[in-house]
């Protein structure tokens, strides 16, 4: 990637880039003073600068990831200007309302007295006016008499007229129809003419011999013409004279105004002569134009013409008379219509004159109906004002305080807004703690820069609104002002909302509050999820997107962003491959139950990311409501009622309030003039008393009920803490979930089933006894042995602490030892450890409750020694007075100082003391009762363990309940096969067992899928889904909490686990138990099979001393061994049993078991336990009665005989074994202890954040600040390597120059990192620079006393906690710095190289080289030292010491390892001398091979060798004890403890 691309780095943005953009956002704001923006510029600037801190805080304390990016403060601005504007207009608007309204009460007060005035002086007028009408109306009455007449005889006269002129109008009508049939004739006939032209003429008047048809027309023309034809000589012969027409014809076409006179032709007088003469012609057959326009155009248009004249001429004599009568009607009409005129010009003159009185009349009528509205006016306005006044006059005051609340408000909006804006850009994802102290931060920011803000800041006050808060909580938003704040940052936020949400709260307030919107419920696992989300964008229908996961389907993207675009005149987006139409009216919500996401930057900068965990004020609140459910059902029910009402009634008075402002503030003029503004106003402000009476008597009430609901408020206070509590139990194993769901039924059980009591006080008691045990049995059945004290221990630790009567530091100290800068004084009393004694040195600084406790202990040891060396040192009463001034949890924390490996039973005894013994003591394994606890929706679900293997016990239950069962092994390629099965049996009714769940990691989300569809209405009853998992942070969430959990682990303890294997398949079956041809031998190697299985689980718990590597030994293992060792007796049954026995041994130590094995140490270990001469179980002696598998002789394979009678030996076994069972030491005891306390401690460690179990009461900045400093004090500096190099430069004959300077080289490598991050921590403490994630690992390991993973990446392996570490550093480069100075040293620290194996192939390299041997046939001779000074190096080889032993210790008397004393784990070893020898010339003598580790873990990664990187060599140890016995011992050497 380095090569081929371009590497663009993107840091975070400088505070001048963020000044920057802040300023060209900023620049403009109305309202604001210049000055006061350019102070939130820079304000803007420090919250995201701050949030960048407390981000880091969030990683460190509460391990939750956040991320502050731009975007986050690009939305900060754009929030700060959209709501500022919206604030600043809405609270102008109210004090616009308020004041005029105002203005208005005020005006109405000052008018009535004007009013009366105005009344009064009406009255007179109005009488007056009323006299003077009443004469005019006289005058008016007879005046419209008189024209009364006129105007009947016009009427008269106009119906005569009307009758005549019906008469002329049917007369026209007549002549103009018959017109009608000649004129398109005529018409045409000119249309015709129209068409000639000249040289149409032309053309007829040219013909020589014109046709017939033309002559015949020509001959027409000139009769109509009145042109006489000539006489010519008869063409057919003879001398008959005819007449010719052609002659006269072509004149008359020669004739220029021809045409024109054709169409000025007199039609309306032609001689009837002519019309006589032309009719033949129309008669005539060949004189239709038809026929004419086959000869000639021109004579087709005059034929027309002809005709159409003798038409016209026809019509025009029938209608002639009729227009001669139609002219007399027309002029006796005229001289009607003049007499009528007249007459109706006398009736307008005296109309005008009515007229004008009646206009006079309703001027006077308008004056004294002015006059009568101004008296009404009057009155009403006073009845008005008198009731505004009385109805109003109260709010006066309060208004006034309303509209100056509201100016002043106005002045904080700038700071109220600039706060709230960060709020909703940056906090959602925090906890109220975080959001409180930064609010509190940037309130000081705001009040620095005198930017006007509210005193205290409020976000409800702010920007929530009390009926729709009032709404959310009814739709089941948690009454707790973070839920509350929660939901107004979701209401105004520009993103979509991403709620994380475990407990389910938001998802069902957001189901509830949008129900009625027609919301859609959808997850990514739909197959159509896309197709519902499109739907509901085009109809604006709301979405919900729950149970998402840490990343989000790419296809959402568009949505995310709102990349909303127009097209066609509509808003669109693009989903996928298709774009639909956006409705603004759409919502987005997004649900997560993941309890700690990591989201990424990509995935924060598209979303408002909100915290909606349940907070334990809002927890209370709905556990007091489940309480008083059901112990005061009717009350809880009038509770109910009451809320719905008041909020009902809330709605109301706001709606009556804003009802009469904007009536009285949006009235123009006088609001007394407009009686539908009093009205409204006088009806809102009855109906807002009658409200306020109904609300006085609800709250009364409400207040009553509530004093009733608080007597229950210890239970759920109680219930409340204990859910945290078992909340925080997933940071131990992912498996161990728990919804609130479950967890509030389980509640509800309680209640119904705990012991009844009128008396309150017992009734409280007996439920908070039930309910903890009842959680206690319930949540014990799915935690690992191992974690069940430690809850038990939690519970009573939860209890105490919100009672007050723990305090945190004493519990952080129990947890970690404390950490202090202060160098504790020297050791004075021998048998303690120094680490111990510096843990008692920080317990007497921890608080006043231990001061001089390390006085009286160092003064009087003697009083103390008891207690270090009791077997039972947590039942040894301390010295007094500290035995009667601690209580009993202070008393652990002395004993953690003394013997802290009984920690675990102390803990036990304080757990009996504070809870009882039930707590100790959890209930067994109960198959059948988690099967009654379960339903065919809910899966039951067990957590393996290594060894665990519940299917025999579930094949059992199953034949047993006589139903089907079906099992498959998860793994590739199963997933279908599955999803059918769950289908088939869901149907069927039986059951499905999908073992190894944590191998189908993929498959998981089809698994959630598969049992959300699971649903009562459409699975059979008896239908179980039984799932097996070992613990996996990739099994679905949901399924964990909704699911029944069970753990089946091992039984504890090694005659438990020989009884199991009796107990279990195939040994408890008769057949496979006598079924062998060598039964004696069979039943003792049998016995001996089981105790070798049992064995090797159990050395388990004594950690690396144990095995290096834990193993997962199983059941699988022991059945496979038990048949082949009943196969190889069956098949020699006369042979001497080493025979058989040897190839039993090969397959049962090298495949079975050994090929778990992966150690070489552990594989010798291994074949020690099964062959060893003193009590290996296949020892070629173990057929003998008299052999022991224990120095004790209390495990001993029992003489031959039945299975009742095996089982009968194994009870008589001890029931907690001795460690000389497993050939350790009594030591390994306190190992074993010890790694148990470890462990139980890390594990409350994880529940409890970074700070104890609640956080911690110092100021942990200023320890960690402290300690830091003292670390870069004391650390020295890094090495001058040039002075080193030419010091000691590469030498062929000394090797040990080239080993200096390489570790000079590493160790450089830690200093410089230890400096480098000392230094940038104290800067970001001090708020100088940013605290990223590593940092805050690095002072989160400081605070618990453990090494940095910044530095354990640059440093040697090591265990030791921090104050031991930085002391060893120091100590290591001081010893390189004394080489430097003064030489190499004579005695090597073998303990202070950072690479051994370099220093150890230095020594071989230089001997090979001076003897010219090969390096490879080169190794070491071992000796130990007697006693004594070693200032001189050897000729070859060195002197070296640091090391330890672990499980024996060196004994300078015999110079041979010994057995260790009483209590004392780790001795310092002997020196020795390393000697390079040729490997073929080494001598031998009776000794162990001891391997040599770099730290007490022994384990680390396996080379090609098989050996582990922490192994450094085998030490020849001299020994009077054979091998195996110093194997079965865990003896090895160390070079670095872990204290």
């Amino acid at each position: 990637l380095v090569n081929c691309t371009t590497i663009d780095w993107f840091t975070a943005w400088p505070a001048q880039a963020l000044q920057s953009v802040a300023t060209s956002f900023l620049s403009d704001l109305p309202g604001v003073e210049n000055d006061t923006i350019q102070k939130v510029m820079e304000i803007c600037v420090g919250f995201h600068m701050d949030c960048h801190q407390l981000t880091a805080r969030f990683l460190k304390e509460a391990r939750r990831y956040f991320y502050v990016t731009p975007t986050s403060y690009l939305e900060l601005i754009k929030s700060f200007k959209s709501i500022l504007s919206i604030k600043q207009n809405y609270n102008q608007m109210l004090q616009k309302r308020y004041t005029v309204g105002l203005e208005k009460l005020v005006a109405t007060e000052n008018s009535v007295e004007a009013m009366q005035q105005e009344l009064t002086d009406l009255q007179p007028k109005l009488i007056q006016s009323g006299k003077e009408t009443e004469a005019a109306m006289v005058v008016i009455a007879k005046e419209s008499a008189e024209a009364d007449v006129v105007k009947t005889a016009v009427a008269g006269e106009e119906a005569v007229a009307a009758e005549e002129a019906a008469k002329v109008k049917a007369i026209k009508d007549d002549c103009e129809g018959e017109l009608a049939v000649a004129m398109p004739m005529l018409e045409a006939a000119l249309t015709a003419l129209n068409t000639l032209t000249k040289n149409d003429i032309t053309e007829v008047k040219s013909m020589k011999s014109p046709p017939s048809g033309v002559k015949l027309v020509m001959e027409a023309v000139c009769i109509m013409k009145g042109i006489k034809p000539r006489k010519i000589n008869d063409p057919a012969g003879g001398v008959k004279k005819v007449d010719d027409y052609w002659g006269p014809s072509a004149s008359l076409l020669a004739e220029p105004t021809f045409l024109s006179d054709l169409e000025t032709y007199d039609k309306d007088n032609i001689d009837p002569k002519i019309v006589e003469k032309i009719r033949p012609f129309v008669a005539d057959p060949n004189f239709e134009p038809e026929v004419v326009k086959k000869a000639s155009k021109a004579a087709y248009g005059l034929c027309c013409w002809v005709r159409a004249m003798e038409s016209y001429d026809r019509v025009a004599k029938v209608v002639g008379p009729k227009k001669i009568k139609l002219a007399g009607a027309e002029a006796e009409f005229a001289e009607l219509m003049q007499g009528l005129n007249q007459k109706k010009a006398e009736l307008k003159e005296v109309e005008d004159k009515v007229a004008e009185l009646n206009s006079k009349l309703a001027e006077m009528q308008a004056k004294k109906i002015k006059l009568e509205q101004d008296v009404d006016m009057c009155e009403k306005k006073l009845v008005r004002a008198e009731k505004l006044i009385s109805g109003l006059g109260g709010e006066k005051v309060r208004w006034t305080d309303v509209a100056n609340t509201l100016s002043g408000d106005y002045t904080n909006l700038t700071g109220d807004i600039m706060l709230s804006s960060g709020y909703i850009a940056y906090l959602g994802a925090f906890t109220l703690a975080y959001r409180q102290d930064a609010c509190r931060q940037w309130g000081e920011l705001c009040t620095a820069a005198k930017i006007p803000a509210s005193s205290k800041f409020d976000l409800v006050k702010i920007l929530g609104d009390q009926v729709q808060i009032r709404q959310w909580t009814i739709d089941g938003l948690p009454n707790d002002s973070f839920s509350i704040d929660n939901a107004i940052v979701q209401s105004k936020a520009r993103r979509w909302p991403l709620l994380i949400d475990p407990q389910g709260q938001g998802n069902k307030w957001i189901r509830n509050m949008e129900a009625k919107n027609h919301l859609s419920v959808i997850k990514l696992t739909d197959g159509d999820f896309v197709r519902t989300l499109e739907n509901c964008i085009s109809l604006g229908f709301p979405v919900l997107l729950e149970n998402v996961g840490e990343e989000l389907d790419p296809t959402l993207e568009p949505l995310l962003l709102k990349s909303i675009f127009k097209q066609g005149g509509s808003e669109k987006i693009r989903l996928g491959d298709n774009t639909i139409e956006y409705n603004m009216k759409f919502r987005f919500y997004i649900t997560s139950s993941l309890r700690n996401p990591h989201y990424l930057p990509e995935v924060c900068v598209k979303v408002t990311l909100l915290n909606f965990m349940i907070t334990p004020d809002g927890l209370i609140d709905q556990l007091l409501g489940t309480t008083v459910a059901k112990e005061e059902p009717e009350l809880q029910e009038e509770k109910t009622k009451l809320v719905l009402q008041g909020a009902e009634n809330a709605r109301q008075l706001k709606k009556v309030e804003d009802e009469i402002i904007e009536v009285l503030g949006s009235s123009e003029g006088s609001i007394l003039e407009s009686e539908t503004a009093i009205i409204v106003i006088t009806n809102a402000k009855e109906l807002s008393i009658e409200i306020n009476k109904k609300q006085a008597v609800a709250e009364k009430t409400e207040a009553r009920i509530d004093a009733t609901r608080e007597t229950y408020r210890p239970i759920a206070l109680h219930v409340a803490w204990l859910f945290f509590n078992i909340s925080e139990l997933c940071n131990i194993e992912p498996m161990y979930q728990y919804s609130l769901m479950w967890y509030t039924n389980l509640y509800i059980h309680t209640l119904n089933t705990a012991e009844k009591s009128k008396n309150l006080e017992k009734r409280l008691r007996h439920l908070d006894e039930f309910f903890t045990y009842f959680l206690y049995c319930n949540i014990c059945r799915s935690l690992f042995e191992k974690d069940k004290l430690l809850f038990a221990f939690t519970l009573s630790s939860t209890i105490s602490v919100y009672k007050s009567e723990m305090d945190p530091d004493e519990f952080r100290f129990l947890l970690t030892g404390g950490v202090s800068v202060k160098e504790s004084p020297e050791r004075t009393v021998a048998w303690q450890q120094q680490k111990y004694w510096d843990e008692m040195f920080r317990l007497t600084y921890l608080n006043k409750n231990f001061k001089g406790l390390l006085d009286d202990f160092a003064k009087s040891p003697d009083e103390w020694v008891h207690i270090y060396e009791s077997q039972e040192p947590h039942r040894e009463i301390i010295p007094a007075p500290w035995c009667h001034n601690l209580s009993t949890f202070q008393k652990l924390l002395v004993l953690r100082c003394l013997r802290p490996d009984k920690i675990v039973s102390a803990i036990t005894l304080y757990v009996v003391e504070s809870m009882g013994q039930k707590y100790v003591e959890p209930p067994p394994f109960d198959l059948v009762g988690s099967y009654q606890d379960s339903t065919c929706v809910t899966p039951l679900i067990f957590v393996l363990s290594p060894g665990s293997d519940p299917m025999s016990a579930m094949l059992k239950f199953c034949e047993a309940q006589g139903v089907t069962m079906e099992t498959l092994s998860l793994g590739q390629g199963q997933g279908p096969k599955a999803e059918k099965l769950i289908e088939t049996a869901r149907t069927a009714g039986s059951w499905v067992v999908l073992q190894n769940c944590h191998l189908a990691v993929s498959w998981m989300t089809t698994l959630e899928r598969l049992c959300e569809h699971i649903t009562t209405d459409n699975t059979h009853p008896i239908f179980r889904l039984w799932l097996t998992s070992y613990p996996s942070p990739h099994f679905p969430v949901a399924v964990l909490q909704n699911g029944v959990k069970m753990t089946n682990e091992p039984p504890m303890g090694l005659r438990a686990n020989i009884m199991q294997t009796y107990l279990n398949d195939p040994v408890s079956d008769p057949a496979f138990f006598n079924d062998c041809e060598r039964p004696a031998e069979w039943k003792k190697l049998l016995f001996g099979l089981a105790f070798f299985h049992g064995f090797i689980q159990e050395r388990i718990k004594f950690g690396p001393m144990g095995w290096n590597i834990p193993y997962q030994f199983s059941d699988p293992d022991l059945k496979i061994s038990l048949r082949q060792l009943q196969m190889f007796l069956n098949e020699f049954p006369t042979s001497p049993l080493e025979i058989p026995l040897k190839a039993v041994v090969y397959l049962i130590g090298e495949c079975n078991y050994g090929g778990r094995v992966t150690d070489a140490k552990d594989r010798r270990t291994l074949m020690a336990i099964l062959t060893d001469e003193a009590g290996g179980p296949f020892n070629v002696n173990c057929a003998d009665d008299a052999y022991c598998y224990s120095p004790s002789g209390l495990y001993f394979a029992p003489p031959e005989g039945d299975h009742a009678s095996y089982l009968e030996h194994i009870r008589s076994l001890p029931l907690i074994e001795q460690p000389e069972i497993y050939g350790f030491h009594a030591n390994a005891d306190i190992t074993k202890d010890q790694k148990q306390v470890d462990q139980l401690l890390d594990s409350i460690m994880s529940t409890q954040g970074s700070g104890g179990a609640a956080g911690g009461g110092s100021n942990k900045e200023q320890v960690l600040a402290d300690l830091a400093q003292s670390i870069a004090d004391r650390m020295p500096k890094p090495f001058d390597l040039e002075e080193a190099n030419y010091k000691y430069p590469v030498d062929y004959h000394e090797s040990m120059n080239s080993v200096l300077c390489q570790e000079l080289v590493r160790f450089n490598r830690l200093i410089v990192v230890v400096h480098s991050t000392l230094f940038e921590f104290i800067e970001a403490l001090a708020g100088l620079r940013v605290m990223t994630g590593e940092l805050d690992s690095l002072g989160n390991a400081m605070f618990i006393g453990k090494i940095p993973v910044l530095w354990s990446k640059q440093s040697y392996p090591s265990q030791k906690p921090l104050a031991s570490y930085v002391n060893e550093l120091i100590g290591r480069i001081n010893m390189l710095r004394k080489w430097i100075d003064v030489g190499a040293p004579s005695v090597f620290w073998l303990s202070g190289f950072f690479f051994t194996h370099a220093f150890l192939t230095g020594v071989l390299q230089n001997y090979a080289r001076k003897y010219q041997f090969a390096i490879d046939s080169v190794g070491f001779d071992f000796e130990c030292l007697p006693e004594g000074e070693y200032s001189v190096k050897p000729d070859d080889g060195a002197y070296v010491n640091g090391m330890f032993l672990d499980g024996c210790k060196w004994s300078y008397a015999t110079m041979t390892l010994t057995e260790s004393d009483p209590k004392v784990l780790f001795t310092p070893h002997a020196y020795m001398i390393f000697k390079p020898v040729v490997m073929a010339e080494r001598g031998t003598f009776p000794h162990y091979s001891c391997p040599l580790y770099r730290t007490a873990e022994r384990r680390g990664v396996l080379a090609t060798t098989g050996h582990s990187s922490n192994f450094v060599l085998d030490l020849l140890l001299p020994s009077e004890e054979s091998q195996n016995h110093w194997i079965k011992r865990g003896v090895c050497a160390l070079l670095s403890l872990s204290d």
